[in-house]
């Protein structure tokens, strides 16, 4: 069983930074692809970004393409989503999730997180 813990959602304002992370209780480089999901209230749940195991191949959302970065640290166990320009309709609860059959497809994801909050103020 792996457990992620996602941690640096906050309040910021528009135009501006964070860095999320998602730490795991094991090690990464057993899992394939990590991927991060977030629901904005009254929304469904929808993908934002993942990435392959060795962190060389990774795929974004065209809503958030050039202004998020997602990498990985398997040595730290622990995968990042650094998000910038950010942006209101950013604002939701960010989720890490891990080991997926279709990676773009939250409910595949064997193992999540309980999710952080980001809020964008205008």
């Amino acid at each position: 069983q792996v457990q992620l813990v996602e941690s640096g959602g906050g309040l910021v304002q528009a135009g501006g930074s964070l860095r999320l992370s998602c730490a795991a209780s094991a090690r990464t480089s057993i899992v394939y692809v990590m991927g991060w999901f977030r629901q904005a209230p009254g929304k469904e749940r929808e993908f934002v970004a993942a990435i392959g195991r060795s962190g060389g191949d990774t795929y974004y959302a065209d809503s958030v393409k050039g202004r998020f970065t997602i990498s990985r640290d398997n040595a730290k166990n622990t995968v990042y989503l650094q998000m910038n320009s950010l942006k209101p309709e950013d604002t939701a609860v960010y989720y890490c999730a891990a080991y997926p059959s279709d990676y773009t497809n939250y409910e595949t994801y064997r193992y999540r997180g309980q999710g952080t909050q980001v809020t964008v103020s205008s």
